[in-house]
């Protein structure tokens, strides 16, 4: 199969929130589909530390991100666990019926889980949306764009991850794979990846 046809479908970018018994937490999804006028799904894999703690509240938010989104937001929410740290003490959030989500967005759902269903690697819930609100006016950011303009690349827990057998040069991210295509000790110290933001030292030579 030529999984590149994959790319040709259609996602978005948003940060799944949800909260533990002692924090909030949240990650990032891509798949996210309205199946009623008053019902959504969302795909999450078993080993998000959110997928657990949405089995347990059986509630969570959908924050929909623009194009504008505050740089901090993915790498937080995409390639850092909840589990062992709090995600949202250096995010702007609001509290919504118990629930936080990302000030920084498009908007806002709050759900509440009805069903699900357990795939070999995901769970997909099924939920009833409760509440929702725009809070600014921005364009959504589409996956493709997170790819093509933002250079983003998907984490291995993610459902549109494709393995990238291709053998490049230059030096990989260790933390969310991202290539960087050149001689990488030439960059300052100060140098960071520009999708995870983690520091030069987590990069290995390919």
């Amino acid at each position: 199969m030529n999984n590149e046809i994959l790319k040709n479908i259609s996602y978005g970018v948003y940060v799944a929130t949800t909260k533990d018994c002692e924090k909030p937490t949240g990650c990032i999804v891509n798949s996210v589909m309205q199946v009623t006028q008053n019902s959504l799904a969302i795909s999450i894999n078993h080993n998000n530390y959110t997928n657990e703690c949405i089995k347990k509240n059986k509630k969570f938010a959908i924050s929909i991100l623009s194009t504008e989104v505050n740089d901090n937001i993915i790498p937080t929410f995409g390639f850092q666990t909840g589990r062992n740290i709090n995600k949202f003490e250096n995010i702007e959030k609001i509290t919504i019926d118990g629930i936080d989500v990302i000030k920084d967005s498009i908007g806002y759902l709050i759900c509440e889980v009805i069903d699900s269903i357990e795939t070999t690697t995901h769970t997909v819930f099924i939920a009833k949306i409760l509440d929702g609100d725009i809070l600014n006016n921005q364009t959504p950011m589409t996956y493709a764009y997170y790819h093509m303009v933002k250079k983003g690349t998907s984490p291995k827990n993610a459902p549109t991850y494709i393995e990238n057998k291709e053998q490049k040069q230059g030096y990989k991210c260790s933390v969310c794979g991202y290539i960087y295509e050149g001689d990488i000790e030439k960059e300052p110290d100060s140098f960071v990846c520009p999708v995870c933001k983690q520091p030069k030292s987590v990069f290995v030579k390919l």
